[in-house]
């Protein structure tokens, strides 16, 4: 009996070892040899201070802000711990009711559909550059800016599909507001 009893142990040892252990450290020693920023967390910082993270949304409100789509988590925006879809069907009244409330508070359709809508996780950090730029308006009458310049940040900040084939052009909100307020500072 010992026979068999000694090598199942020594297998559940070493296996546990391998894949509690050595793995999970070769992993994260790789992660952050090759990709530091994305295994920290995608960290946004402004003089040193971490502000946020590029791959979690913030809930910007005032008009010299670029704002992200609404969020679904509850009860406070953006709050990753509360993650998850109101998993509402497309027909769902109480759907159809939140997306025509935040289309009348932004003032009316059309609008394009991550303005009005929530993603998957209620997290999203980009929007659409379609979404930025029925933006621009606002943003520049509450900075004072030309609407040129700000479609110049937009532009620039403005990321491709991968391998151009892949997803679709977006905006970090978080990104474009602290490139925002570097170009053109709200006057406070």
């Amino acid at each position: 009996m010992l026979n068999q009893i000694r090598p199942a142990i020594v297998m559940t040892v070493l296996f546990t070892l391998l894949t509690g252990l050595v793995y999970p450290l070769a992993i994260t020693g790789f992660g952050q040899l090759a990709f530091p920023a994305q295994a920290n967390g995608s960290r946004l910082d402004r003089d040193g201070i971490i502000i946020g993270s590029a791959l979690i949304g913030q809930d910007f409100t005032q008009p010299g802000y670029f704002w992200p789509r609404p969020s679904a988590t509850g009860p406070a925006p953006y709050n990753a711990a509360a993650s998850s879809g109101s998993n509402l069907g497309a027909t769902d009244a109480r759907l159809v009711a939140r997306v025509d409330d935040t289309v009348a508070s932004l003032g009316g359709a059309p609008l394009p559909a991550d303005a009005a809508t929530t993603s998957a996780s209620g997290l999203d950090p980009d929007i659409s550059p379609a979404n930025a730029r029925q933006q621009l308006p606002r943003i520049a009458a509450a900075r004072g800016v030309p609407l040129a310049t700000l479609e110049a940040l937009l532009a620039d900040k403005t990321a491709l599909p991968i391998l151009a084939i892949f997803g679709e052009p977006r905006v970090n909100v978080l990104a474009l507001n602290l490139a925002l307020d570097q170009q053109a500072p709200l006057a406070r």
